[in-house]
C-alpha cells in the first residue's frame, strides 16, 4: 500500500512538532501519509513530542538560539544569519537531499528557510509543491526582520511558488493576488479543516442551552490591541449578561501579565495536544477571532486566515469576529454568518453588539446549520488532502521524468 506514496521532504522552517496554526495544518494533512515515506528539513529543532508527528528522519540545519533575531540587535543577528549561516545552511539541505533522496518535496516558504530553498529548488531538478501560509512583507515580520530583507524574502516565495510543480495557498485572496502576480494558478486553498468525525459530530448531536458564557481563545495573540479592546469590553457588560462569563486561552504563550488580563474570569488551559484541544473546545461556547480593525497591515489582514476561526468551527463553536471589513477573515464570516461579525472599535457600540450576541443561550444550536454550512463548503479536510496528495505524485512524476530525461 505504501508503494502509492512518494519519497516525501517537507522542507520549511520550523520542525514536526512546532506549535501555532500553520504547522497544525501541515501536520493534519500528513494524518493519512506513512511515516517511513515521510522526512523533514528544518531551521528550528523539534523540542516537544506531545504533538505526535512522526517522521522517518529529520535534519536540523539549526540557527543558534542567540542567533534568532526577535527584539534586540534584529539587524545585526540578520547580518550574521546572511553571511555565516546561510552558506552552511545551503550546503546542508544539498546534503539532506543526497541523502534522503526524496521524490517530492513539500515546501512552506516561511522566514529564514526561504533564501536556502529558493537558492538550492531552482536547479535540483526534484517535484516541489509550495504552500504559502503568510507574505513575508507583512508588518510584523518587516519590524523584525527589516524591510528590505522581508521583500527579497517576498519575492523568492513568488518566484518559488512560480517555479513550483503543484502550487496551494492560504485564502482565496491569496491565490488572486499570486495569480495576478506570477500567472500561476493554485491547486486549492489549503488550511486546517474538518474532518469526518466532526462533520458526523456536527450534524447529530444536539446543542443544549448552556449555563455559563464561555469564550474560547486559541493561539498566539496578533492583534492585541483588538483583543485588549474586547477584554475591557467584556468586563464592563459581564454583570449585565445573563450567565457567568469565562475567557479560556488555549496557547503555548502566557497572557496572564498584561495589564488586561483578569484571573477572576480568565483562565489559561497551556498548548494542548489536538485531541484534547478539541475535547475542551466543545466545551466553550463561543470562539474568538480578531482581526485588526484598521488597515494598515494589508499584507497580514487581508491574505492571511488564521487557524482558530477552523479549529472552532471544528468544535462547533459559533465565532465572534472581530476585524476590518476587508480582512480574509471577516469577509468569510460575514458571507456564511457563523456568529456576529464586528467591525467597529466604538466601545458603546461593541458592549451593545456584544451584549445581544452573548446574550443568546442557544447560539450553539442557531447557528449549527451555517457552520456546517461554512465547514463543507471550505474547510473539508479529506478533500484538501486527496487534491494535495494527488499533487505530491504529480511531483513525484516530475522527479521522475527528469531523472530520465
Amino acid at each position: 500500500m505504501n508503494g502509492s506514496f512518494p519519497r516525501l521532504l517537507v522542507a520549511t522552517e520550523f520542525p514536526p512538532n512546532a506549535s501555532g496554526g500553520g504547522p497544525a495544518v501541515v501536520r493534519q494533512m500528513l494524518k493519512d501519509w506513512p511515516a517511513e515515506k515521510l522526512f523533514w528539513w528544518s531551521c528550528l529543532p523539534d523540542g516537544d513530542q506531545r504533538l505526535g508527528q512522526q517522521v522517518a528522519a529529520h535534519r536540523v540545519a539549526a540557527i543558534p538560539p542567540r542567533l534568532y533575531p526577535h527584539q534586540r540587535w534584529c539587524a545585526q543577528k540578520s547580518w550574521l544569519l546572511d553571511n555565516l549561516w546561510m552558506p552552511w545552511a545551503v550546503r546542508h539541505f544539498q546534503k539532506t537531499l543526497g541523502t534522503f533522496q526524496p521524490e517530492a518535496i513539500w515546501v512552506i516558504p516561511h522566514a529564514w528557510a526561504i533564501p536556502v530553498l529558493a537558492e538550492v529548488l531552482a536547479k535540483a531538478g526534484i517535484g516541489f509543491h509550495v504552500t504559502v501560509q503568510d507574505f513575508m512583507d507583512s508588518n510584523s515580520y518587516i519590524a523584525r526582520f527589516g524591510a528590505s530583507r522581508c521583500r527579497s524574502w517576498a519575492k523568492q516565495v513568488e518566484e518559488l511558488y512560480r517555479d513550483a510543480t503543484t502550487r496551494d495557498t492560504t485564502s482565496n485572496p491569496m491565490t488572486a493576488d499570486l495569480l495576478a502576480h506570477t500567472g500561476a494558478a493554485a491547486a486549492q486553498m489549503l488550511h486546517a479543516g474538518l474532518e469526518l468525525e466532526d462533520f458526523d459530530r456536527l450534524a447529530a448531536k444536539p446543542s443544549s442551552a448552556s449555563d455559563s458564557i464561555r469564550i474560547a481563545y486559541a493561539g498566539t495573540i496578533v492583534a492585541e490591541k483588538e483583543f485588549a479592546l474586547f477584554a475591557q469590553t467584556l468586563a464592563q457588560i459581564r454583570e449585565r449578561l445573563p450567565q457567568p462569563v469565562w475567557l479560556d486561552f488555549f496557547s503555548n504563550h502566557v497572557y496572564h501579565s498584561r495589564r488586561w488580563f483578569d484571573a477572576t474570569w480568565m483562565r489559561e488551559h497551556g498548548l494542548l495536544a489536538v485531541s484534547e484541544l478539541s475535547a475542551a473546545l466543545r466545551e466553550c461556547t463561543w470562539g474568538f477571532s480578531p482581526m485588526a480593525l484598521t488597515d494598515d497591515d494589508p499584507r497580514y489582514n487581508r491574505f492571511s486566515f488564521p487557524t482558530k476561526f477552523i479549529t472552532y468551527l471544528a468544535a462547533g463553536l459559533p465565532v465572534v469576529t472581530l476585524g476590518h471589513p476587508e480582512s480574509s477573515v471577516m469577509k468569510l464570516a460575514q458571507t456564511y454568518q457563523v456568529g456576529p461579525c464586528l467591525v467597529s472599535g466604538d466601545p458603546d457600540s461593541l458592549s451593545q453588539q456584544l451584549l445581544e450576541a452573548l446574550s443568546d443561550r442557544y447560539a450553539k444550536s442557531r447557528y449549527r446549520s451555517a457552520i456546517l454550512r461554512c465547514a463543507r463548503n471550505e474547510f473539508d479536510a479529506r478533500r484538501m488532502r486527496r487534491t494535495l496528495y494527488e499533487n505530491f505524485k504529480h511531483c513525484a512524476a516530475f522527479t521522475g521524468s527528469a531523472a530520465h530525461g
